[in-house]
């Protein structure tokens, strides 16, 4: 009998910034699940974020990974290579009527909805908006598409947050699968490549989950199969309780790179923040064996002025 497939996990930066501490951990932890568990690692280098794309940040996060120990199999995917198999995803959905063109502006959106989704800026996209629903022909790539999103809840079982039960009905409404820039939206990008990749696995921040119930409805309306795990982790937060970012300081790995920080003390640091004992150096490799996923704290993590200097120390 031909063997199983290995199940499969990903790194999936996009490059709109230099990788900070956060960013680490996340891929750090992804990266030592994987490999204590036999899984396959791919890199997919999520670059279909417009504007916010910086020049030479994708090779910056390339080196930056592999400087902290992190390796992958197979060659590295770029979105923004082949924009085809997406097409042939909204070449499905619009045919089965499951979306459909939209081009109203944010305001004329903001009027009809009651308020922007708490936390995330988005606004809720009333069913009372759609046009009449009917298989249309995908032909206008350069408007914008929504999806028609059931008002029903999405039930599934996270391996680190546990059972959720969500419905993007009531807090999104039908969501933006392409861009009029031309291109597919976060949600439909990565259900098609992690369905092409064969990722059974998916290992992120918990900022995300209310995200897998969204892509878990494309997967169902494309007839994707197998679905995929999920596991989404707590984030690491600055001090004021907010996500780590640039109102906290430089926390950027190529900061303490540049500062003559070592990447197996970064690593060191990170093991602190997973439950792990107190060390001064610590290489991917035995950050991957020593890591128990059942010690992971299960609220945020907090970097704190004494974790930079701790870091920066002598």
């Amino acid at each position: 009998m031909p063997c199983a497939s290995p199940r499969t996990t990903r790194l999936a930066p996009s490059p709109t910034g230099a990788l900070h501490l956060g960013n680490a951990r996340t891929f750090l932890l992804t990266w030592a699940i994987a490999r204590a568990r036999g899984w396959r690692v791919i890199l997919r280098i999520e670059d279909l974020d417009g504007p916010r794309i910086k020049p030479g940040a994708a090779d910056a996060t390339i080196d930056l990974l592999r400087w902290l120990g992190l390796d992958w199999d197979g060659p590295i995917l770029v979105q923004s290579h082949d924009l085809s198999p997406y097409h042939a995803a909204m070449h499905a959905l619009t045919t089965s009527a499951r979306a459909y063109p939209c081009d109203l502006s944010r305001a004329q959106i903001e009027a009809a909805a009651s308020a922007p989704q708490e936390g995330t800026g988005e606004v809720h996209f009333p069913a009372s908006l759609r046009p009449a629903l009917a298989p249309r022909t995908f032909d206008a790539p350069d408007s914008g598409w929504r999806f028609v999103v059931p008002d029903d809840a999405v039930v599934f079982t996270d391996d680190f947050a546990g059972e959720q039960s969500l419905c993007p009905a009531r807090t999104i409404g039908d969501f933006a699968i392409w861009t009029k820039a031309a291109q597919p939206a976060y949600q439909l990008a990565v259900v098609v490549d992690d369905h092409r990749q064969g990722v059974t696995d998916v290992i992120r921040g918990d900022d995300l989950i209310d995200s897998a119930a969204r892509q878990l409805l494309l997967y169902r309306a494309l007839g994707y199969t197998p679905e995929p795990t999920y596991t989404h982790l707590p984030l690491v937060l600055g001090p004021d309780g907010r996500r780590l970012a640039k109102r906290h300081g430089d926390t950027r790995l190529d900061h303490y790179r540049a500062r003559g920080v070592p990447a197996e003390r970064i690593i060191a640091l990170l093991g602190r923040w997973c439950g792990m004992g107190a060390t001064e150096a610590l290489s991917a490799v035995d950050f991957a064996r020593s890591l128990d996923v059942t010690r992971i704290p299960t609220g945020p993590v907090t970097f704190t002025a004494e974790d930079d200097a701790w870091l920066l120390q002598r």
